[in-house]
């Protein structure tokens, strides 16, 4: 990495509909550019931080985790003030890093979130072990106030960070994005440094991987804000200079002042995170055992006899036998204690006169959760497979779906909490992904073509999920002779 940049702010997809940039591409271009490192900086989230992690550990490039973080002026929990949000990219150098960006990323949706995600300087002092902090983009706060014509103000705010990271941990971003401001900006960082002794750094802001990507960008950015490309009041970048650049693009952008180089490359050789992602290994909470019963194994036997025989009567022997077996997997695979909380959550559930589903995915091929009422289906009377749900082979871990209704599923998820504790308890989001037919109709708005127009060309697109456009085109005769007519 002795002659080589590293760029330490990009955004991803997972920066939403702002980010223009998938991992598999990322790290081909990557890999093509000869780039040993690279930083993830979502706005505001951590979305894509393990995704990433994993597709960079395969490529042979180190991640380095981040977050473009949005600073509010005030505190984080008043309800106000939404123009008054700073810009400051985190970067974590380690595990504890790691994890305070985890903290800060959730109390900044949980308590901080008015229009952003928003964290003050408060929480961040708090929780800056383990992390660099880049002083961000022309939104950071130390370039606005410049801009501002505040100076003094900027020289509070570098002082603020100073003290919230180090000077060793503190860096001012330099960025030149073809912006009129940016060199401006970039002159008084540089005579700050000096002031300040602290350390420059350049970035480029990446939102795109390829230069000719910035017309897609701008219509995602359209997607983002129900607006059409011609209209003069929509947002929109001032640059075309936000894609993934080469060692010697950014080399040539900042010549004179080539240190800002060489400490990219300084910041990721810090940069000492191994996350442990071995699906074998699961951190399940503690069931506690009512009296008499010293383990899981033998209180989920008896809870599973005892269902079965009030559903039955006598059990035949094949249950009895299915039954057996399915115990013995789920003891020698260490998850009694598994099946024992998702039989509490459910009981308690129906105590609460919530609604429960009765069952589905292949959680409804076991016959022990039917015996502890967490599933409404016999398997044996549909010829359903336990092994579809959990054998000895299977890598990752068993998972059952739940469907509580919508009227007191939140008291399901506060005594969850109560009980397991929140450091075990965590809801998690779902991404929706634009389709085929979705895509054709937003760019179709976007560029303003009729909708009779769009419409008939989306109606082009094969009927079969997930069919992607690459696919759809070599599938659709009518679409290729539409694109070869053009």
């Amino acid at each position: 990495m002795a002659e080589d940049f590293v760029h330490l702010h990009l955004h991803s997809e997972y920066s939403i509909l702002d980010g223009a940039i998938k991992f598999p591409e990322l790290m081909e271009k990557l890999r093509a550019l000869g780039m040993k490192a690279v930083a993830l900086t979502d706005h505001g989230n951590l979305f894509g931080a393990i995704e990433f992690y994993k597709y960079a550990r395969d490529y042979g490039i180190k991640p380095i985790i981040g977050m473009e973080a949005y600073i509010t002026a005030g505190d984080m929990r008043e309800k106000d003030n939404a123009d008054k949000n700073y810009h400051l990219t985190l970067l974590a150098l380690n595990e504890k890093g790691y994890r305070n960006l985890l903290f800060l990323s959730s109390k900044a949706y949980l308590e901080g979130f008015y229009y952003k995600p928003r964290i003050d300087k408060k929480l961040l002092a708090e929780h800056s072990e383990g992390l660099v902090a880049l002083s961000g983009c022309l939104k950071g706060e130390i370039p606005h106030k410049y801009l501002m014509e505040d100076e003094e103000a900027a020289l509070e705010a570098a002082y603020d960070y100073i003290d919230i990271f180090g000077k060793e941990n503190f860096y001012l971003e330099l960025q030149e994005l073809g912006l009129e401001e940016n060199p401006k900006v970039n002159a008084f960082l540089l005579d700050l440094a000096k002031r300040l002794e602290l350390k420059v750094v350049a970035t480029n802001d990446v939102h795109y991987l390829n230069p000719e990507d910035h017309r897609a960008h701008d219509v995602l950015l359209c997607i983002q804000t129900g607006k059409k490309l011609n209209d003069d009041r929509r947002l929109r970048f001032k640059t075309r200079e936000v894609y993934l650049k080469s060692q010697e693009a950014m080399a040539a952008l900042f010549k004179d002042v080539p240190e800002a180089i060489r400490n990219t490359l300084e910041i990721a050789e810090r940069v000492d995170l191994r996350l442990d992602l071995d699906p074998k290994k699961v951190h399940l909470p503690r069931f506690d055992l009512p009296p008499g019963y010293e383990s899981a194994d033998k209180y989920l036997r008896d809870l599973a006899l005892e269902g079965l025989r009030n559903k039955m009567g006598e059990i035949p022997q094949e249950y009895a036998e299915r039954l057996d077996r399915e115990l013995e997997i789920i003891g020698q695979m260490g998850y009694s204690g598994y099946f024992l909380i998702i039989r509490d959550i459910v009981s308690k559930a129906r105590e609460l006169g919530v609604p429960v589903g009765p069952g589905r995915g292949s959680a409804v091929g076991s016959l022990v959760l039917y015996a502890l009422d967490v599933t409404e289906i016999d398997p044996m009377q549909y010829n359903l497979f336990f092994e579809r749900f959990l054998n000895p082979e299977r890598v990752s871990p068993p998972d059952v779906d739940i469907d509580f209704g919508d009227i007191g599923r939140d008291s399901v998820i506060e005594y969850v909490r109560k009980k397991y504790g929140e450091n075990n308890v965590t809801q998690i989001i779902t991404f929706g992904r634009m389709l085929a037919r979705a895509a054709i109709r937003d760019v179709g708005r976007v560029l303003d073509i009729p909708y009779s127009e769009v419409d008939r060309i989306a109606k082009m697109i094969p009927q079969r999920p997930n069919i992607t456009l690459e696919e759809a085109l070599a599938e659709s005769k009518e679409l290729q002779n539409l694109i070869e007519s053009r």
